[in-house]
């Protein structure tokens, strides 16, 4: 079963395969500059961060996180409110679990691909992320994922707990996996750059 299936469960949206040459490509990207530059070679962690940017080429993926209305939430601040099971909309802590992954994900492949598209956004418009911290939402989302560590998610609790752990030097590897992709002028790059700016 791929790492994306068992992360977060079977019935989601049709995954990139393993053997596809993107993700080969991501993977050899995200494992030398893990290594080399921050010393992480935990396999799951490269793993997983490889199949995040095999997902996340996929716009839809990117801006899964929606309402109850259908609207999707493009900002951290409102992702951080529908997470919250006691006081917010969301009506399980399993939505809890979803929506933290979703900002984790989402804050890891901001601040380590796209870190200048950030002041951007928030110069767009009044936004609740306006006042959220990424690299603190991002850390402290896979934190609380990994407390979910009954059933169903206890094999993967340790991985969000690494990823929580070790949130900063995987942004700056993400960001070394970014120039690389710069230098061969992947496309990757290029749309999410006509897309944010």
């Amino acid at each position: 079963m791929p790492l994306a299936e068992r992360v977060c469960g079977g019935g989601g949206p049709k995954m990139i395969p393993e053997s596809h040459p993107l993700q080969q490509l991501f993977l050899e990207l995200v494992g030398r500059h893990y290594a080399e530059e921050i010393g992480i070679r935990d396999p799951q962690i490269v793993n997983y961060v490889a199949q995040l940017l095999a997902e996340f080429c996929d716009v839809r993926q990117l801006f899964a996180i929606r309402t109850a209305a259908g609207r999707a939430l493009t900002d951290v601040g409102e992702m951080l409110a529908e997470s919250n099971p006691v006081f917010g909309p969301a009506p399980s802590f399993d939505r809890e679990r979803q929506v933290r992954k979703h900002i984790g994900d989402y804050t890891l492949f901001f601040t380590g691909m796209f870190p200048e598209s950030i002041n951007h956004f928030r110069l767009r418009r009044n936004r609740l992320e306006n006042f959220v911290d990424w690299m603190k939402a991002g850390k402290e989302s896979y934190y609380i994922v990994s407390k979910f560590d009954c059933f169903e998610y206890t094999k993967v609790a340790p991985l969000f707990a690494s990823l929580s752990d070790h949130f900063e030097q995987c942004v700056y590897g993400l960001n070394q996996v970014k120039n690389d992709l710069q230098e061969m002028k992947h496309p990757l790059v290029r749309r999410t750059n006509e897309l944010l700016m």
